[in-house]
């Protein structure tokens, strides 16, 4: 049986070390690194630099597979089997028929489908602040994130979880699932489950620029945002003196709660600097330690205490929220 991956991040190189571990021969469906800079893939990795991992590597000329060579390529081999992880687009109707078993991948949210369809699901997850989230292997389709169901985990969503741990947690349980189920599939008799009949939801696309902080939101929200967008994606970013500061990991240090020194602050200033060059920022609701984080275009030191954080209201994307305050909308 021949079988495919599809994928050119950090996540799939993993579970092809993970397959290579188990013997199995994998051919790589995968992006050029121009093609990674140019589609801004978060965790991009050169997959053609671990050949020994692999039966054949195929270089897609287009990420969404639209081109006649994609195509082609594809009609021509007949192929049987195939895993997506790290792969960020939709595969087209015509290469799907392609495959005679099919070809699966990962999707879930905090609620399991059919709700939480859509884009980054486990972004959105940490944003929201929830707690646990499911997550399944399914048969792709010509829809979005609709495919039939082989089989399904659960894991937890922990205060320190950020973006790149929850893709760690989703890798990990694809591999579980498929491992589970790995003679069905060799044996192309896999057992599939419809999802569940009625309308479901969908995530919005969040792209770099929806990572700005509103300072005036709630501390909580913004330490919720900062996991959420941190790296292998762009991070949080604010501006200070029109320069742009990109944050990457940040706690709460204290609660307005409490009684601490800057509690007169106004939201967004620069409470302290320490030696080490973390500082504080007053946010609403408390002050933020920020950890690490990178200056844009400045060779200059630009964090002073006293100094105010501003992000310009006009730059703000406000998400519409469903009635639970969530932001995945209900099918049409």
């Amino acid at each position: 049986m021949e079988i495919f991956l599809f994928g050119c991040k950090d996540t799939t190189l993993h579970i092809s070390k993970l397959f290579h571990k188990k013997g199995v021969l994998i051919n790589l469906i995968t992006i050029s690194p121009s093609k990674g800079l140019e589609q801004k893939v978060a965790g991009y990795q050169d997959l053609t630099k671990h050949k020994e991992l692999f039966k054949d590597i195929y270089i897609a000329k287009k990420y969404n597979l639209s081109d006649e060579n994609d195509i082609e390529y594809f009609k021509n081999l007949n192929p049987s089997l195939g895993f997506a992880i790290g792969w960020q687009r939709l595969i087209p109707e015509n290469i799907l028929n392609c495959f005679s078993c099919g070809i699966f991948g990962m999707h879930g949210s905090a609620q399991d489908l059919p709700f939480g369809r859509g884009r980054s699901p486990m972004n959105w997850s940490l944003i929201e602040g929830r707690k646990w989230f499911y997550t399944n292997l399914f048969r792709y389709s010509s829809g979005i994130d609709n495919g039939e169901i082989v089989g399904k985990e659960c894991f937890s969503i922990q205060l320190t979880d950020t973006a790149e741990t929850l893709h760690y947690k989703n890798l990990l349980s694809f591999f579980k699932i498929v491992e589970k189920n790995w003679d069905s599939f060799l044996n192309n008799n896999i057992k599939l489950t419809p999802q569940k009949k009625g309308k479901g939801s969908l995530y919005p696309k969040r792209t770099p620029k929806d990572g700005i902080i509103d300072w005036d939101d709630d501390i909580h929200k913004i330490e919720r945002l900062i996991r959420a967008v941190t790296k292998p994606f762009y991070g949080a970013f604010s501006y200070l003196n029109k320069i742009e500061l990109i944050i990457y990991k940040a706690n709460i240090f204290y609660t307005d709660l409490e009684s601490h020194p800057f509690l007169l602050k106004q939201n967004g200033e620069i409470c302290d600097v320490f030696p080490n060059g973390k500082f504080l920022v007053k946010a609403n609701g408390g002050i933020l330690i920020i950890h690490d984080f990178k200056i844009i275009k400045s060779s200059s030191n630009i964090i002073k205490t006293g100094c105010i954080l501003i992000s310009p209201e006009e730059k703000i994307k406000r998400f519409i929220s469903n009635k639970h305050g969530y932001f995945d909308l209900q099918e049409d």
